[in-house]
């Protein structure tokens, strides 16, 4: 599209007109090829580097120099999954991919809005990524009590008083008894 194809014939011919119409070019096109990157940017697999940079400021995710559009795309998409709403079930499996199989307990009290995660003593060293995933999967409204699956009586009856007498009240309390 040429702007000066859109004047009067009349005008064309006046030299000022043809030299404004010239100058606008450039600008036109510019923004006839970022409209046509729009269209890209509406869909994840098809952004473009304007797309990708705005998804990765919008979502807080800085790339680094020498990834491939490709890989900024796939961080985007990983990202938005991970944002999106979870179910008890896929909250369990990603609680079980941390802590391992028994290494948490979670109930919900859907009534007062509250969750309890509790991380085995076990697994307490992945505490801070339990904190970090349910501080990302779990909705606003809700609260989370999270903390460590401390050892009690039920727990420890199954070893005898000369096996419990080598520790100490506070290893007995937070540290996995073998």
């Amino acid at each position: 599209m040429n702007i000066i194809d859109y004047l009067p014939p009349v005008l064309r011919e006046i030299g000022d007109f043809a030299e404004i119409a010239n100058a606008e070019q450039a600008q036109f096109d510019a923004l006839g090829a970022a409209r046509g990157g729009m269209a890209d940017d509406i869909f994840l697999t098809t952004l473009t580097e304007n797309g990708a940079a705005r998804w990765e400021k919008l979502l807080g995710i800085t790339p680094k120099g020498t990834d491939a559009l490709e890989l900024r795309r796939f961080r985007i998409l990983t990202k938005l999954n991970e944002q999106t709403p979870y179910t008890m079930a896929s909250l369990n499996e990603k609680l079980k991919n941390l802590c391992g199989e028994g290494g948490y307990t979670v109930s919900l009290d859907a009534g007062r809005y509250t969750l309890t995660v509790r991380v085995a003593l076990a697994a307490k060293g992945f505490y801070d990524e339990v904190d970090a995933l349910l501080e990302r999967v779990v909705p606003a409204n809700m609260a989370v009590d999270l903390s460590l699956l401390y050892n009690q009586y039920i727990t420890l009856s199954a070893f005898t008083y000369g096996h419990l007498a080598g520790y100490t009240y506070y290893q007995l309390r937070n540290e996995a008894i073998l």
